[in-house]
């Protein structure tokens, strides 16, 4: 939401950014059921430039709220879910004559960590996809335009306030204005390493799968459905109940494997080869094509990990942890040459919190098994192999070591500078953005519905 005065408590900052991201989750993540059960009659409440906001816009945002927040009660909340809507198509309708541009690449890395992010909230990619009824592939391809569109708001705003500095006085200065009983309480927090080891998949387990998927293809050249079987036998929940079907997607929103082997068939019906993909093993049949996109139907078998590949990949972190103990190799170097985990790897095995960005973690960032770990390491030490589990629901070895122990406290400019920093940094964009809206407002054409007439929004948008 906007913020309302300039006088704003650290408490009051963090609060709102979590309230950005649930917003920002809820209108990428949540389909527009929620209004159409109401049987309400949609309809346009705001134009801004040649942007609208929609009645089912406002609706959507409401009931979210009222489900996350079961006391929450202020009865203005849709003046003030319209107001913050007002302020997104501004800022887009400001990015579109400004041509700021979002490209293919950064939409897809961006949509792969919120992704990332989700599915550490809800336990795993199967969770997740159960939840929404649809794969991630699908999940991806319909909320991809959505996200170029948050994207260019983002970017319009760091355009309106690049300039904006905080020095160490502005912090400090920003700091000793806070009222001291809404600073934040910090528990103990952790910045950790990992090295990841992905248990090999025997080659008798990839002949197996690939033998099955052989005679899930001759069946249907011999006349069953594929749909059918991908029902029976797919091990993708999102997509099995539906036959297999992932509907019109573009290149952009398939992995590169899929994405060759899919775009590369030819006459609806025709199946492909078996394709190999971070998820497991594919066949994938075309259903349609129409232009740049294709809508497909796929059978995913997963290799099964044995004892024997459990055992492999233990003694090989055994190894690597011993070279580590006796000074052979250091920690980063150990994780920039052998883990498999793409997001660590190249920062030493540096582990990043998802929610924050940041490499201070709390007890609650982790999963279980590695909180239990987490727990017994004194700093500098380094743990046994441990079996846990991935986000994508795969189990992995891995070791961890602690690099630094923050002790719970109340936050300070010793222990929290950054934090500190980027509260002070916000209040001054928000400033900035507060004089951008005013202004903004004169030059665009706005219109807002008679019935939102009386809201007591912050800016003069009805003019």
């Amino acid at each position: 939401m906007l913020l309302r005065t300039k006088t704003i408590s650290l408490q009051n900052l963090i609060s709102l950014k979590m309230k950005i991201k649930l917003l920002l989750f809820l209108s990428l993540f949540i389909s527009n059921f929620l209004f159409a059960q109401n049987n309400e009659v949609d309809g346009i409440v705001a134009i801004v430039g040649d942007n609208i906001i929609l009645k089912s816009d406002i609706e959507n945002q409401y009931y979210q709220l009222k489900s996350q927040y079961k006391t929450y009660n202020n009865p203005h909340i849709k003046c003030t879910i319209l107001e913050d809507l007002l302020f997104q198509k501004l800022l887009l309708n400001r990015a579109k004559l400004d041509s700021v541009e979002v490209s293919e690449s950064e939409v897809l890395a961006n949509l792969d960590r919120r992704i990332s992010y989700f599915i550490s909230q809800v336990g795993s990619q199967q969770k997740l996809e159960d939840y929404f009824g649809k794969t991630i592939l699908e999940i991806k391809a319909d909320f991809k335009e959505q996200l170029r569109d948050q994207m260019m708001i983002e970017k319009m705003k760091n355009k309106i306030t690049g300039d904006v500095k905080a020095s160490p006085q502005d912090v400090k200065t920003f700091f000793d204005n806070l009222p001291k009983d809404s600073l934040i309480n910090y528990p103990m927090q952790y910045e950790l390493q990992q090295i990841v080891i992905n248990p090999p998949v025997s080659d008798k387990e990839v002949w197996r799968i690939r033998k099955r998927l052989n005679e899930f293809r001759d069946r249907v050249e011999k006349g069953e459905s594929f749909a059918t079987l991908a029902i029976l036998y797919s091990e993708d929940p999102g997509s099995a109940k539906k036959g297999g079907e992932l509907g019109y997607l573009g290149r952009g929103d398939l992995v590169p494997e899929f994405a060759a082997a899919a775009f590369n068939l030819k006459n609806p019906g025709d199946i492909s080869r078996i394709v190999k993909t971070e998820f497991g093993f594919h066949i994938i049949q075309l259903i349609d094509r129409q232009g740049e996109k294709v809508n497909v139907r796929h059978i995913l078998l997963v290799p099964k990990v044995d004892n024997k590949s459990l055992l492999k990949a233990k003694a090989k972190l055994d190894s690597i942890s011993n070279l580590i103990r006796i000074d052979s190799l250091s920690f980063v170097a150990a994780a920039e040459k052998f883990s498999d985990d793409k997001q660590t790897k190249n920062n030493g095995g540096t582990m990043i919190n998802p929610k924050t960005g940041k490499t201070r973690l709390s007890l609650d960032d982790l999963d279980k098994t590695t909180q239990d770990i987490v727990k017994r390491l004194k700093v500098g030490e380094i743990s046994a192999p441990f079996l846990t589990t991935n986000l994508q629901g795969k189990q992995v070895f891995k070791i961890i070591k602690i690099i630094n122990k923050i002790p719970p406290h109340t936050a300070n400019l010793k222990n929290d500078y950054q934090d500190i920093q980027n509260m002070c940094l916000a209040a001054k964009k928000q400033d900035k953005i507060n004089d951008w809206i005013k202004e903004e407002i004169t030059k665009t054409y706005i219109h807002i519905d008679d019935s939102y007439g009386n809201c007591p929004f912050n800016y003069q948008w009805i003019k």
